[in-house]
């Protein structure tokens, strides 16, 4: 049973309707202030998955090669039409607000945190990533609900999704990996947190939603440089 998706999924949930209800309650020095930690809260998360990367140029080549390609697909474009139609869903009329629905959907959504940990929960029952990472979402999704309302509820259903097939398809994926593909996976993750973490404190607006291909390219990559381009180097 995925107990680690369903605490994470309604961790977002609730800490998004309790922020869209307290939201004039709370003086906007916090807020703002919250804001900035979960913004540096990201970046340190993702620094310290970086530091677990084994193959560098395979992770890096990764990063190149998936937001190319997110890029050419207009993934973000993709995602930021679906936050329009969240914004719509909700009742939200304020578009000016859909560039940040957008870093929230990709730090619930396509954090390496969240997808490694579907996987372990699938894989052995696990569930400790998870719930450690709902704490996180839980104050991230209030703090963000005073600002973009209910709409950031509707995210829960995407990220159950994608955690749902990760959960379902672990059987298969995990026992294909090494534990170098794995730490690599985390470290391709980190980037994509650290970059997620510039948007949250708006120093630079990296196409975070177009870096998300580079998740599924960097383990085949990591094994193709182990297996081929090491021993030809050696």
């Amino acid at each position: 049973m995925p107990v680690g998706i369903i605490i994470n999924v309604t961790a977002v949930i609730l800490g998004a309707l309790i922020g869209s209800v307290v939201k004039d309650r709370l003086p906007d020095d916090l807020k703002t202030g919250l804001t900035m930690i979960f913004g540096i809260a990201s970046m340190g998360m993702g620094i310290s998955s970086i530091v677990l990367m084994e193959n560098m140029p395979a992770v890096v080549f990764s990063l190149i090669l998936g937001t190319a390609a997110g890029i050419l697909m207009h993934l973000g474009n993709a995602i930021t039409r679906g936050a329009g139609a969240m914004q719509k869903m909700m009742g939200v009329k304020d578009t000016a607000l859909g560039d940040q629905l957008v870093t929230v959907i990709v730090l619930f959504c396509a954090s390496g945190t969240g997808i490694y940990g579907s996987l372990v929960s699938g894989m052995n029952g696990d569930h400790t990533i998870l719930i450690a990472k709902s704490v996180l979402d839980f104050f991230t999704a209030m703090i963000f609900a005073c600002t973009l309302g209910k709409t950031v509820a509707a995210i829960a259903v995407p990220q159950a999704a994608i955690m749902l097939v990760l959960f379902f398809l672990a059987g298969v994926i995990v026992p294909l990996t090494t534990p170098a593909m794995i730490n690599d996976f985390k470290a391709c993750g980190g980037f994509i947190m650290l970059a997620t973490g510039f948007r949250i404190l708006q120093l630079k607006q990296f196409p975070t939603a177009d870096m998300i291909p580079a998740m599924i390219l960097v383990m085949p990559l990591s094994a193709f440089w182990v297996s081929v381009v090491l021993p030809l180097l050696s």
